[in-house]
């Protein structure tokens, strides 16, 4: 089953970085990053306004533990967004490949 990862990063180049990481890895098959977001979050009592890369992370359900852990240690943010989704259906093809990519 294929488990789709969302995350953000303060910038395209740190989400390159680590979604690069990932990758090689093989705790991701892809990763799409998508600069030029912008997040308005309340931050330790304060509502702050940052730009900021969006990440969606393709992996398996099988991989998510690992990954999750692996994310947590190289990313930069103090509690990093990290939200896993289970799309209810995905076409058997790209399926086969993103376990493959996966593949310890």
């Amino acid at each position: 089953m294929i488990r789709l990862v969302l995350t953000t990063f303060a910038s395209p180049e740190d989400a390159e970085k680590i979604v690069r990481i990932l990758v090689e890895e093989k705790l991701a098959a892809c990763g799409t990053v998508f600069p030029g977001a912008r997040s308005i979050y309340l931050w330790e009592g304060k509502i702050e306004d940052s730009p900021e890369a969006s990440v969606l992370l393709k992996t398996t359900v099988e991989q998510f533990p690992a990954l999750e852990t692996r994310l947590l240690a190289l990313h930069p943010y103090k509690i990093p967004e990290i939200i896993a989704l289970d799309p209810s259906a995905v076409s058997g093809p790209y399926a086969q490949w993103v376990r493959e990519c996966c593949r310890p």
